[in-house]
């Protein structure tokens, strides 16, 4: 499987040459789909143009749409739920409970990232659930974060409403 990155590949430009050639980095743009402008002391920014920002934007609502329409069959969520392991190999050290959770918590995170433009969400449940998955993978760090926490005072904890 195939997953489409921004990366080296992605024809570049630097921050400078934009703004000491707007127009003709723009016309790159329009005419390559999107353009990595590097800075120096900043992160790259892509520049591509609101059509195809749009439709990057359509893709993900009617993939996530789909995801979700699919959990609530359940023939679907099977599918979903036996597709994971080949999206993410990882998964393979989470239990089943693990997995539909994982898989639950991943749709409502694409949701949220089509539906309120919060793609920061995927990306934390990716990294938490592959997280537990590593923990899993290795005894002696399953065991520790098992143990119970017998002494462990961490003091007062404030709730701020």
């Amino acid at each position: 499987m195939s997953i489409a990155r921004l990366d080296a590949e992605t024809e570049s430009v630097s921050f400078t040459d934009l703004s000491r050639n707007p127009k003709g980095v723009a016309a790159r743009a329009a005419a390559l789909g999107r353009l990595r402008v590097t800075h120096r002391d900043a992160p790259d920014m892509v520049l591509t143009t609101a059509v195809r920002a749009e439709g990057a934007e359509e893709n993900l609502t009617t993939a996530s749409r789909l995801f979700l329409a699919l959990m609530k069959q359940d023939d679907g969520a099977r599918a979903l739920l036996l597709a994971l392991p080949e999206v993410f190999p990882w998964a393979r050290h989470l239990d089943a409970e693990e997995v539909r959770a994982f898989t639950v918590e991943l749709l409502e995170a694409l949701s949220d990232a089509a539906e309120l433009g919060a793609g920061e969400a995927v990306h934390r449940t990716v990294v938490s659930w592959r997280a537990t998955a590593r923990i899993n993978a290795d005894p002696e760090q399953l065991r520790e974060s098992l143990r119970p926490l017998d002494g462990d005072d961490l003091g007062q904890v404030e709730v701020r409403g």
